[in-house]
């Protein structure tokens, strides 16, 4: 994988267990610089104080859902260009089609494995994918 991995990477779930599932998929895959927060509120706080490569972001939290943080981050011309990864447990056609409008890079349904991750991430850096 060509993407830059020294790259800072957020996780967004209200789920500590997802978290730790997704952060030790990243590793796995080579990345070291991984933050995370519980809620669409806590990750834009993160973002407005940090310049992230990547969002990789739960769909269904409280009080701030990744579908208003996705929306709020593409609304904030300091952060409107940051790659957005959506995760969800359901693949309902309309969430895709929302989160597609919203201007989400790439989406994921849950289960998914490193694999899935790796592929769904090298899609959103096209220009970083090993040739």
């Amino acid at each position: 994988m060509a993407v830059d991995l020294s790259m800072s990477v957020l996780v967004v779930d209200d789920y500590n267990t997802m978290i730790r599932i997704i952060r030790n998929l990243l590793k796995q895959l080579g990345f070291e610089n991984i933050d995370d927060a519980s809620d669409g509120s806590a990750a834009l706080n993160k973002m407005r104080g940090k310049k992230y490569g990547l969002v990789i972001s739960d769909w269904n939290m409280e009080p701030m859902t990744g579908y208003d943080l996705l929306r709020e981050v593409r609304a904030d011309p300091n952060l409107a260009t940051t790659p957005f990864i959506m995760i969800t447990a359901e693949s309902k056609t309309e969430n895709v089609i929302a989160a597609k409008k919203a201007g989400v890079n790439n989406y994921i349904v849950k289960p998914f494995n490193a694999a899935t991750l790796k592929t769904k991430i090298e899609a959103v850096f096209p220009d970083m994918a090993s040739a």
